[in-house]
């Protein structure tokens, strides 16, 4: 089928409105008319109104002459593709477009409202194609094919596309003899789970301001997880030089993995490459925002696993298709993540694991909080609580039994470090009274207590780095250089404190350089993967360090002491020998002088650090065994106690209770917080969110529609729990625990309504309509 489109599609009860717009500003974030004033322009994206089509022709004449509109863009002059471990995209579509909101042509113009006019203008002839929208059937010979070309894309050398297919990665784990142990199981537990595609819907929108000097250099200004990332990705597409390329990047406005990588970024670029010399600004509206920007995955997961009598694990297998949309750049590794963390957080001496990742016509697939760990273990956790109860055994007990320990031989056929995940399930356990059940509320209410355990890995390549630098200045106090984003989690605090304590000198004394700007910060892979704790920390205190050693291989010369005698103690050079002590004050830029003013030591101190792990090695693609998967797990467990009301199915989560393993916490109420907030997203998408999509299109692209949990929704009390068991490698043993909170709670709670009365679903979100409807069928409620 042909079709003309000469403007965007109109609301209607399959197809959201393209052209409708929510107020929100961006002007906050930038500072617009008081850093670009009169210069900026304003861009506007011509998107697909069809999941997946071929482009016959644009016509941008009519929107070309209109007064006002400064350039007309296509993916006409953009050849190149875009992607991080997969590049399978262009900035602006090509031949056909692959999800409703693919971006077909750009507009920038005086104002936002004549560029929204000039989209109207352009005539985009499509040709209709078949959509897949089902990943499970998006593997079968029978779909069409959305990436024919798969095989010619640039690839990560660990990730493996099925050419002629839509799977993108295929990753296989291969442990022990799976077929052999189900006779020696004495319960097996099948399930099947289908998780939907969410949103991140940080409270900022995407936004971005782009501006190429008349030399050619480029300058992006954007809400950005990934400063370098995006400046390496952006110019690889445009075939510059990434010292070309600059990218700015001020406090996020939130993120939840949204804003890695490049979404929306490259569009704002790629318009400010035909206005030479003017700002071009993109704002994404709240509609946008939820399907055009980075969706969570969706995932059909199905469990197979048994245990023998005595409660121990003795195999699992494991089917995963992932929903990753139409591009799957981040979805391949999500894919991959699964695999090797696809026994959860448990010893199973036999597994078999296909983990898919499969293009569909859906919105593209990111990385959000979790990376694909909350989607895996909300059905993993809950079979691991019917096979405990199958058996007669305590759910706690026989996760207690089963749980990985040290030296535990882990799913890819490598060792378990220290982890204090046994601990983490006791705590837990304990806090949330575990057996011991109260009475419900009221007549019509019944009360229940679900808890599940968790693991993540940092999902990252094997050679992720991270850098950092630290200057003094004349009066001692210090500036740090990272290149790693606050999202609100507190990283540049963290990394204050760490080179507060490294260098010897109070935590006031110190600041961290901001904004991001890829021109000045040190190098840093991308702020995702709860990893700067632990990667950008290692890099902060080496960098402080260097600038120790410079101080007191100075002051041991000047002095004519030993090295191993001298300190720095809370900005003051100490003699632990001699007793003399000199303040930093000065000495950091003028150096010392010599004996009988003969010269000087030192000068301006200024120190390095760097940070790459060099111990992950590769997996056996068709077993997925190899000596060390990751750099390390975080593991945690989380409960919850929450009734169910009888008469409408609502659920009111009374208490949260929830124990994480972080090695060291170096600040413990940020990682108090991040327990805390995690549980609440964690509770959002298990009860209320889900992007609903029909035949590719978003039904719900609003707050009307698409509902979040607030402050009400909040339980009353949250108990976060600490334990710290050090990594060996980690900055004063200490790992990340951003996204991990989030991890456990959809299957903490599936287990608690199960425990309260007695139903189970085949995926979130647990509404309260379809509690309801599933007690009414089971016979609970009439």
């Amino acid at each position: 089928m042909v079709v003309s489109e000469t403007k965007p599609n109109p609301v209607g009860e399959s197809k959201p409105r393209l052209d409708a717009r929510e107020k929100v500003t961006g002007a906050a974030i930038f500072g617009d008319d008081i850093q670009f004033g009169n210069a900026l322009l304003h861009a506007r994206i011509l998107r697909s109104p069809h999941p997946h089509a071929r482009i016959i022709s644009i016509d941008t004449r009519q929107a070309e002459a209109l007064p006002g509109v400064k350039a007309v863009v296509t993916g006409k002059g953009f050849p190149g593709y875009i992607g991080l471990y997969l590049l399978d995209r262009h900035i602006f579509c090509r031949d056909r477009v692959r999800y409703v909101g693919d971006p077909v042509a750009g507009v920038a113009a005086i104002s936002e409202a004549i560029a929204e006019d000039a989209l109207e203008l352009i005539e985009v002839e499509y040709e209709i194609l078949k959509p897949v929208i089902d990943p499970e059937y998006g593997v079968s010979s029978e779909a069409t094919l959305i990436h024919p070309e798969l095989d010619q894309y640039q690839v990560a050398s660990f990730i493996l596309p099925q050419p002629n297919s839509n799977i993108s990665n295929y990753f296989k784990i291969r442990k022990g003899d799976v077929d052999s142990a189900w006779d020696n199981c004495a319960a097996i537990v099948e399930r099947k789970y289908r998780i939907p595609h969410i949103q991140h819907v940080p409270i900022e929108p995407h936004v971005a301001v782009a501006q190429v000097d008349a030399s050619g250099g480029i300058t992006l200004w954007g809400s950005s997880q990934s400063p370098f990332a995006q400046r390496n990705l952006i110019a690889q597409a445009l075939g510059i030089s990434q010292s070309d390329m600059r990218v700015i990047a001020p406090y996020v406005g939130g993120g939840f993995g949204s804003k890695a990588g490049v979404s929306m970024e490259s569009l704002a670029v790629a318009i400010a490459t035909k206005v030479k010399g003017r700002p071009v600004k993109l704002l994404l509206t709240r509609e946008e925002e939820f399907f055009t920007a980075f969706v969570r995955q969706g995932l059909i997961a199905y469990f197979k696993m048994g245990c023998d009598g005595d409660g121990n694990l003795l195999a699992m297998e494991n089917k995963f298709y992932w929903d990753s949309g139409a591009y799957t750049e981040y979805g391949v590794n999500i894919t991959r993540a699964s695999g090797y963390s696809s026994s959860g957080p448990y010893e199973v001496p036999n597994v078999k694991t296909d983990s898919y990742c499969v293009y569909t016509n859906h919105p593209v697939g990111g990385p959000m909080r979790g990376v694909g760990m909350p989607e895996m273990h909300a059905g993993l956790e809950q079979c691991i609580d019917e096979l405990a109860q199958q058996i007669g055994m305590d759910q706690v007990e026989f996760r207690r039994i089963n749980c990985v320990k040290e030296g535990s031989i882990l799913v890819t056929g490598g060792k378990m470090h220290p982890t204090g995940l046994l601990q983490c399930l006791e705590k837990t356990a304990e806090a949330i009274g575990w057996g011991h059940k109260a009475e419900a509320s009221a007549a019509n209410k019944r009360r229940g207590k679900g808890l599940a355990l968790m693991w993540k890995a940092p999902a990252m390549p094997p050679n992720a780095g991270s850098s950092a630098w630290v200057e003094l200045a004349e009066d001692g106090r210090v500036t740090v250089g990272v290149g790693g984003q606050d999202l609100g989690q507190g990283s540049f605090t963290v990394a204050a404190q760490m080179a507060a304590a490294a260098l010897g000198v109070p935590y006031e004394w110190v600041r961290v350089a901001t904004p991001l700007d890829t021109r000045y910060s040190p190098y840093e892979w991308q702020t995702v993967a709860s990893r700067l704790t632990w990667s950008m920390g290692n890099a902060v205190v080496n960098a402080a360090k260097d600038a120790r050693q410079q101080i007191l291989e100075m002051t041991a010369e000047a002095w004519d002491e030993d090295l191993e005698n001298l300190d720095i103690l809370n900005g003051m050079v100490v003699s632990y020998k001699s007793e003399r002590e000199i303040p930093l004050e000065n000495i950091v830029i003028y150096g010392l002088p010599k004996a009988d003013d003969q010269g000087w030591i030192g000068g301006p101190v200024i120190g390095r650090g760097k940070f790459m792990p060099d111990y992950v090695t590769g997996l056996d693609p068709e077993t997925g065994q190899g000596e060390r998967a990751v750099v390390h797990y975080t593991t945690g467990a989380q409960a919850v106690e929450l009734e169910v009301d009888l008469d409408t199915g609502q659920i009111e989560i009374l208490r949260g209770a929830a124990a994480f393993d972080v090695g060291k916490a170096i600040n413990p109420e940020l990682v108090r917080a991040q327990i805390e907030g995690g549980f609440v997203q964690g509770m959002s998408s298990a009860l209320f969110e889900s992007l609903n999509l029909k035949d590719g299109y978003v039904q719900n692209p609003s707050f009307v529609d698409y509902r979040i949990a607030t402050s009400s929704d909040v339980p009353g009390g949250i108990q976060s729990i600490i334990v710290e068991v050090p990594q060996d490698d980690g900055p004063w043993g200490a790992r990340g625990v951003g996204e991990h909170s989030m991890v456990p709670t959809i299957p903490a709670i599936a287990n608690a309504i199960y425990d309260a009365v007695g139903v189970r679903f085949d995926g979130p979100p647990f509404t309260a309509e379809k509690v309801y409807l599933t007690m009414l069928e089971a016979g609970i409620v009439k």
